[in-house]
């Protein structure tokens, strides 16, 4: 494989800086990687592009799911065969891939998040509502000054998981937390959505605050699949 310099690459722009990198990173596998060739780990692709490492992760992801590149386990990332459908049509081709993602991951989520939100009722402390508490204050606030709920959103979820005194779902509930950032971002910007969102956080903890179990469960499962219909269905 020919060196890779930073002169193969050009300065990023900040808006929707994965995008600019899976196109920069499509041009050189083009031109310069053969399959089987492997890309420059995270961190130097962040280094020689000036982006952090989760704009190169999802690059990566992108260029994963029209298949030019695949993770291999211990390997890194590997230069797959460039089909000619994933040239001609990569933008249709990584849309169907893309929605058939979301659409398993929010059925994880949905799979997984009720039972924790139920064991959240059974073992939440004091600490714990008030921690919740104070995120979805600063949801409310954040919405009534017309501003981006995407952070409380996300911490809410996180503190549901924490609360319910499991880490190892935590873990698991970031890589899907990551993995959902386009269609959250998508979901919050639907009108009445932010609002719609506080709601069913409020209710979630609600259930949680007076150790309801079956409440809980059923307030995440309705506010989950409020969140499906308007990604998949809208």
């Amino acid at each position: 494989m020919p060196p890779i310099i930073n002169s193969d690459f050009a300065a990023i722009r900040r808006n929707k800086v994965y995008e600019d990198v899976a196109r920069q990173l499509e041009r050189l596998i083009l031109k310069k990687l053969k399959p089987g060739d492997k890309l420059p780990s995270e961190r130097e692709l962040s280094d020689m592009l000036g982006v952090s490492r989760s704009s190169i992760r999802d690059a990566i992801r992108s260029l994963e799911l029209v298949g030019m590149v695949e993770p291999r386990q211990g390997a890194g990332t590997i230069v797959k065969e460039v089909t000619a459908d994933a040239v001609v049509n990569p933008l249709a081709n990584a849309l169907k891939r893309k929605e058939e993602l979301v659409s398993e991951l929010l059925d994880f989520r949905r799979m997984l998040e009720p039972p924790l939100a139920a064991r959240a009722a059974a073992h939440a402390t004091a600490d714990d509502t008030s921690e919740m508490e104070e995120i979805l204050d600063r949801q409310e606030e954040k919405l009534h000054r017309g501003e981006s709920t995407i952070s409380e959103d996300t911490e809410f979820h996180y503190a549901v998981a924490l609360a319910s005194g499991n880490s190892v779902v935590l873990k698991v509930l970031d890589i899907i937390m990551d993995m959902l950032r386009d269609s959250r971002e998508r979901s919050l910007q639907v009108e009445g959505r932010p609002q719609k969102s506080l709601t069913g956080h409020r209710r979630i903890l609600a259930a949680i605050k007076r150790h309801d179990a079956e409440a809980a469960r059923d307030a995440m499962r309705r506010h989950i699949e409020d969140v499906e219909e308007i990604v998949l269905h809208k």
